[in-house]
């Protein structure tokens, strides 16, 4: 089963998707994706980790989510917007080739006996990208947002810190 949240920056997906894998399980498992690439993000990433106590096993990994063995468990992967960086960024901004490798590590993931709770941003509902870059990037996360949402059974737009039910297939998550 595949939980998908999204929303923008600050919205409460890492929160409330951390409280739902708690109240499924006792000791879920996170999925770090990021890069820390400077002392801003490190800070970021330390406010996360203060907000998971010990119940929670941890697996940092940039790229291939869909090798972790997800049976049998509820994890959480924060977050698809910092790991499709990772991709765009070793990729060298190759859309086509972004989609396609990300494409095959989701479609991994959601062929496992698992729930897994995949948070995102809707960072095309943000300013409009002023380079080149940037719009290609909105571009391919909208992409992947809505191939994952097609695919996910439940889907939850949080904003302002409240979860919006947009879309459900099954009433266990």
């Amino acid at each position: 089963m595949i939980c998908f949240i999204t929303g923008g920056t600050r919205s409460g997906k890492s929160r409330y998707a951390s409280q739902l894998a708690r109240k499924l399980c006792k000791h879920p498992v996170y999925v770090a994706t990021a890069r820390i690439l400077d002392d801003d993000f490190r800070r970021r990433v330390d406010r996360h980790i203060a907000d998971r106590d010990e119940h929670w096993s941890v697996i940092e990994e940039e790229k291939h989510i869909g090798k972790i063995d997800y049976s049998g468990k509820v994890t959480v992967i924060d977050c698809l917007t910092l790991w499709l960086t990772n991709f765009f960024a070793d990729l060298n901004g190759d859309i086509d080739k972004c989609l396609e490798v990300a494409k095959s590590e989701l479609n991994a993931i959601s062929d496992r006996d698992a729930t897994v709770i995949i948070i995102s941003n809707e960072i095309g509902m943000g300013l409009h990208a002023e380079t080149e870059t940037g719009r290609k990037f909105a571009d391919l996360q909208g992409w992947i947002n809505q191939y994952i949402a097609a695919k996910a059974d439940k889907v939850i737009l949080m904003v302002s810190g409240i979860p919006i039910t947009i879309k459900e297939n099954n009433e266990n998550v």
